[in-house]
């Protein structure tokens, strides 16, 4: 392999770590019915914030936490595939 090759790969490698790394730091809010979610790009949950009202409906509280963690979820799955899929589409050359 010519070495302008491995250097174009180590960069993109560095790239990729990099962008992976913000990821992992960056939070998400998945919001839904007076919860809001809280989670790292790691899907870590960093904090729950609940609406005092919903303690009183049971059900309501639990399908709201769901939604909202789903939230966070389809969050962090959209920002992690527009980020990283930019490296995908410049690999093509070297036949991945």
């Amino acid at each position: 392999m010519n070495p302008n090759m491995i250097n174009k790969l180590k960069k993109i490698q560095k790239q990729m770590m990099d962008a992976q790394e913000a990821l992992e730091r960056k939070e998400f809010f998945g919001k839904a019915s007076g919860v809001m979610v809280i989670m790292q790009g790691t899907r870590q949950v960093i904090d729950v914030q609940v609406n005092h009202d919903l303690l009183e409906d049971v059900d309501m509280l639990q399908d709201a936490v769901l939604l909202a963690v789903n939230d966070a979820l389809k969050q962090i799955d959209k920002e992690t595939e527009e980020t990283m899929g930019q490296f995908s589409g410049g690999l093509g050359g070297f036949g991945f």
